[in-house]
């Protein structure tokens, strides 16, 4: 049986607290029978619908006064295909449950985000991605979808099927429908060797093009106020296992990187002015270490102290430039920004509204501490990220419109008319895509 709360409002929070909703029925559907009969009701009612997963998403891509879908009764394997290198899976199942069950079946993601809370369907629908030289986004790694559309039909894509649907609907943003099951490529398990060392940023800029092209996954993070950098290479390795011990790893994954971090953001959202010289003290704290072990255990990490987010791709080649003027921006403003700027890269993949779409492209991520002010610095950082062509994620904040966004996007018009398509009432519509997507 669905659990299903009728009539009766609860209040529903993302992860980082900045985004609520108040929707009218709460469902959460055992069956795809039953989601399909779900949405057929709320078209008889005249409600709009939207899935939510966990909630990691910054914008509003979730947000519904009408009726809320939970996915997580939809949740395990539906099928391993070992022949053909793939694995199926509901669409409310948590990637670190789906990690779990392929380490066990000997298999693996090609590439990783770097936090594993998420739900399939969550994560791929808004571009969660890594870092990767020749592997892209998790929605790059799909193979086949099954969704529930605007009439409760159920309509499934993939290369060879509906293609032009499966071209826009492995990163949806929800527009197109509600996903119920996707088909992931895999591989047979294998070992990472992770690398992270502290590096100057002036060396990380001068060698990036050298540093990316010598790894399968590289990524750095720059602590504002300071010259310093933190740089992460995670190879392919024969082996053998070598993971982080259990006290070192609890001593700079959970004492250094969520306790003492936390810690330290509450004396700076009390004492800004104490930011810079944090900044200076966090960027030394981690020392080098070298470890090898399963994909996923390598690709994430536990994310405790909570945040707000934006992060955009720009063109890969425009990267140094972009930084740069982000630490002259940061330099000369009054801004005190305590936590570190993420950089990831991914290949150009052919989703037309992703991220990645057609260009090579490098990912640059500015947070700031759940609740302190975020506005000015999002603001000049953005100004910058859009002088370069870039392209908002997807479900982190950011104020671009349908306008900005069809010029940056060459096949944003091919998603629109799917939408139009599948779509034509808006049932799966809120305020957030109406901005971007437009009406």
């Amino acid at each position: 049986m669905s659990t299903t709360v009728s009539g009766k409002s609860g209040t529903w929070r993302n992860w980082a607290g900045n985004i609520t909703a108040r929707p009218l029925r709460e469902i959460t559907p055992a069956s795809v029978e039953e989601l399909s009969d779900a949405v057929r009701r709320a078209a008889e009612d005249g409600l709009k619908v939207k899935a939510v997963g966990t909630g990691h998403s910054f914008t509003a891509a979730a947000a519904t006064d009408g009726v809320l879908i939970r996915p997580q009764l939809l949740a395990g394997i539906r099928a391993i295909d070992r022949t053909a290198g793939t694995v199926t899976v509901e669409a409310g199942t948590p990637l670190k449950r789906l990690n779990a069950a392929l380490a066990r079946e000997g298999l693996s993601l090609t590439n990783m985000g770097d936090i594993m809370e998420q739900t399939v369907s969550g994560a791929t629908s808004t571009g969660t991605h890594g870092t990767g030289r020749e592997s892209g986004s998790i929605a790059a790694q799909i193979r086949g979808l099954e969704l529930v559309t605007a009439d409760g039909s159920v309509l499934t894509c993939s290369e060879k099927e509906n293609p032009e649907v499966f071209a826009a609907a492995r990163i949806g943003i929800g527009a197109l429908g509600i996903i119920t099951a996707i088909t992931f490529a895999v591989e047979p398990v294998f070992l990472l060797t992770a690398r992270e060392e502290p590096m100057p940023l002036e060396r990380v800029l001068a060698e990036f093009d050298e540093l990316w092209a010598e790894n399968e996954h590289f990524e750095f993070y720059w602590f504002p106020h300071t010259g310093n950098t933190n740089t992460k290479r995670n190879n392919r390795s024969a082996g053998p296992e070598q993971p982080v011990g259990r006290l070192s790893g609890w001593f700079e994954d959970e004492f250094l990187s969520n306790g003492v971090f936390q810690a330290a953001n509450w004396v700076g959202r009390a004492a800004p002015a104490a930011i810079p010289a944090i900044a200076r003290i966090s960027s030394r704290a981690l020392s080098a270490r070298t470890y090898t072990d399963l994909p996923y255990k390598v690709f994430t990490s536990p994310r405790r102290v909570r945040f707000v987010e934006m992060e955009y791709a720009v063109p890969r080649a425009a990267l140094v430039d972009t930084l740069r003027e982000l630490k002259a921006m940061v330099d000369r403003s009054n801004l005190r920004v305590s936590f570190p700027v993420e950089v990831r890269t991914a290949p150009a993949d052919d989703i037309t509204l992703s991220t990645a779409s057609g260009r090579d492209s490098a990912y640059i991520a500015v947070h700031m501490f759940r609740g302190t002010p975020y506005q000015a610095y999002f603001t000049a950082a953005e100004r910058i990220f859009t002088a370069h062509g870039g392209r908002p994620h997807w479900g982190k904040v950011h104020t671009r419109d349908a306008e900005y966004l069809a010029g940056v996007y060459p096949r944003f018009g091919e998603f629109t008319a799917v939408r139009d398509r599948l779509d034509p009432d808006r049932r799966f519509g809120n305020d957030y895509l109406r901005r971007v997507l437009g009406s």
